[in-house]
């Protein structure tokens, strides 16, 4: 498998120079260069598998040829063994109809371990025999954060850098990543909202002059590696409701679009997928492109759904390549101007591909609170806020009913506690391995919203062997 960048400049790489890679040099998404797909029978034969053998026979195909199938099992059973439930992401039942996918059993308790548990693993596995080191730079809403920190705290030939909005994450979330301690971990805390954050890594990797000093990466999900893992649990979900003979619809919390952009990769390999639903809080700019056709940002505004709180989406470019019939110069151009401007009107013909197998939901907070009193009265199911914008953009789609609708469970509900109490007046507990937390002490720095300032930081921390990569 080889891929290619969405801008169509940067050469293709195989699956371990796109991992380590992260962001492509021209400033686009590595993308694999066709969709591999499953048949019938295969996608019917993952019914009986654990959750790592079925991320095995998903993910073989984009890891060959640098991964066999026994090198890609290994590090499957390993990235899952150490969830805190043995189905990995198991699914919940509301009512007739809806579901919850749980995916915060890992480590930190929410979706972002999934992936970021396998991706720290193929990072060691792949620097082991170079003579490198790995620069992560990251951005994070709240979750991705204390994922990445946790799989990448203490481990050789990788410093982490992450970048959080100061005061713009939940007291768990920033505990999470500042209490840990290991040396290769930095945590920043950005005076400015995650859309800054995001922007100012961008700027980094594609600053040749910084780039060139040392050997970046990603872990967010630009980072392919990590979206390609997302993949996974659709499959493993859609199979215990009856795929391939029984289509599935998937209702998806959306901040920066890779976690419901592992859906439609799941739907081109052939997953039968009856629709993927993208559910935004109040910063809707993913709800009105997919209604209007307006992309554009807008004032972002806080809200306690915070891993949502994004206005410029970075993984709609992947959905957007292939709506541009694959044509990287076509979409470099687009994604220009929306640098630029910060707004990129859609085409008829590109919404209307978009339209066969997407819907949008503008969720507000008293929707969203109501969605999680209605799920603990129910169902006596506590929920998280970001889970709950979920669940009411599923329970308000005109998806018919005779299709399950599986709602992304996204995060523990005890990383929003104060959010989910005054909504059900239940406030819920960490579980054991995260007691303790706030007495725990921490370590962050604040930075201004000033690349200058963030990439000066950097370059006075990051690892001496990170340096001169090419020489």
């Amino acid at each position: 498998m080889r891929y290619i960048s969405t801008r169509g400049q940067a050469p293709a790489l195989d699956f371990e120079g796109a991992t380590l890679a992260g962001l492509a040099a021209d400033g686009g998404l590595y993308v694999p260069e066709s969709w591999p797909s499953f048949s019938r029978d295969e996608i019917a034969a993952m019914a009986s598998l654990s959750y790592a053998e079925t991320a095995v026979r998903v993910l073989a195909p984009f890891a060959a040829p640098n991964l066999d199938e026994v090198a890609l099992r290994g590090l499957c059973e390993h990235a899952y063994g150490a969830f805190h439930h043995d189905a990995v992401t198991p699914l919940v039942q509301l009512d007739e109809r809806h579901w919850l996918l749980e995916l915060f059993h890992g480590p930190t308790l929410a979706f972002k371990d999934v992936a970021l548990q396998l991706l720290g693993l193929l990072f060691e596995r792949f620097l082991a025999p170079l003579d490198t080191h790995l620069t992560v730079i990251g951005a994070t809403s709240g979750d991705t954060g204390s994922a990445a920190i946790e799989a990448l705290a203490g481990r050789d030939k990788v410093d982490i850098f992450m970048l959080h909005p100061q005061g713009r994450v939940s007291d768990v979330q920033r505990c999470q990543m500042t209490t840990v301690l290991a040396p290769n971990v930095h945590n920043i805390a950005i005076q400015g909202d995650f859309d800054a954050a995001q922007a100012m890594v961008k700027a980094m990797f594609g600053d040749a002059d910084f780039a060139g000093r040392f050997r970046l990466s990603a872990v967010n999900s630009i980072n392919w590696a990590r979206l390609a893992a997302q993949i996974v649990y659709y499959f493993y979900a859609a199979v215990r409701l009856g795929a391939p003979d029984r289509k599935v619809a998937f209702s998806v919390p959306t901040g920066n679009f890779g976690d419901v952009f592992a859906g439609y990769a799941a739907a081109q390999m052939g997953l039968p997928v009856e629709r993927l639903i993208v559910a935004t809080n109040v910063n809707d700019i993913l709800h009105r492109a997919l209604t209007n056709g307006d992309y554009s940002a807008g004032e972002l505004v806080p809200t306690a759904a915070p891993s949502m709180d994004i206005q410029v989406s970075s993984n709609f470019e992947r959905l957007l390549f292939d709506c541009y019939d694959r044509d990287g110069a076509a979409l470099a151009q687009a994604m220009q101007g929306f640098d630029a401007s910060r707004r990129l009107q859609l085409g008829e013909n590109v919404r209307g591909r978009i339209g066969e197998l997407f819907s949008s939901a503008r969720i507000d907070s008293d929707a969203m609170s109501l969605a999680m009193r209605k799920a603990a009265e129910g169902s006596g199911t506590i929920i998280d806020p970001h889970t709950a914008i979920g669940l009411a953009a599923a329970q308000a789609s005109d998806v018919p009913a005779d299709i399950p609708l599986v709602t992304l469970a996204t995060a523990h509900p005890a990383k929003f506690r104060d959010a989910v109490e005054r909504a059900t007046g239940a406030r819920p507990m960490l579980p054991p391995h995260l007691s303790g937390l706030f007495d725990r002490e921490e370590r962050f720095d604040v930075l201004p919203g000033d690349l200058a300032a963030v990439k000066t930081y950097i370059a006075e921390r990051a690892t001496p062997a990170a340096q001169d990569r090419l020489s």
